[in-house]
């Protein structure tokens, strides 16, 4: 019989649980700050993630032309800190 380790256990649980995709979305909301900044974080209202897509809403005009513009980066930033590819889309509204 084979052992696995409690991450591993925990992983596999979480996919077949399909809480895997709201365990991502917690974890995205707790990395925020370190993806963005403190000052863009504090300017963002919500952020939800549906399938891949990331979804980022702000009432601060300025600053979703700067989400919209940092795309790619916010992608990036967020798959490397989640350790996998979570996020492959960005919608600021």
């Amino acid at each position: 019989m084979g052992e696995l380790s409690l991450q591993d256990a925990m992983r596999q649980f979480l996919k077949q649980s399909r809480l895997e995709k709201a365990v991502q979305a917690v974890r995205i909301e707790e990395v925020w700050e370190q993806v963005v900044g403190k000052t863009i974080a504090k300017y963002t209202d919500s952020i939800q993630l549906s399938g891949h897509t990331l979804f980022i809403s702000s009432q601060v005009a300025p600053l979703k032309n700067e989400l919209i513009f940092q795309k790619k980066d916010i992608i990036q930033r967020v798959n490397e800190l989640m350790g996998e590819q979570v996020v492959k889309d960005v919608v600021v509204r």
